[in-house]
């Protein structure tokens, strides 16, 4: 069976770091572009960052532009998160997903992870 599987939340202070990593298992996502969300409370799942399947571009939710960066690592068939200067509104079940094309629509997105938390403290 195709698992994805997060890691790396936790309980952090405004203005601390925190990666996230998502291991594929099952399949290989070569061809595939992955997609990092996440969910707050209360609200929608939303888009959070991208990167294509070559892994030469990225794109990211206007919220996070210059304090998130995402990564892949075809060989192990990983996705990564860098999250630094994190705030209170980026506390949020964190999801990784993948797509068989570049899209930031959940609905489009066959794969998903089993979520982990992040809670950034004021």
């Amino acid at each position: 069976q195709v698992q994805l599987i997060e890691s790396g939340g936790g309980l952090v202070q405004a203005g601390d770091s925190l990666r996230l990593s998502c291991a594929a298992s099952g399949r290989t996502f070569i061809g595939y572009a992955w997609g990092w969300f996440r969910q707050a409370p209360g609200k929608e799942r939303e888009f959070v960052a991208g990167i294509k399947s070559s892994g030469g571009s990225t794109y990211y939710a206007d919220s996070v532009k210059g304090r998130f960066t995402i990564s892949r690592d075809n060989a192990k068939n990983t996705v990564d998160l860098q999250m630094n200067s994190l705030t209170p509104e980026d506390t949020a079940v964190y999801y990784c997903a993948a797509a068989p094309f570049t899209t930031r629509s959940p609905g489009s997105f066959d794969y998903w992870g089993q979520g982990t938390q992040v809670t950034v403290s004021s």
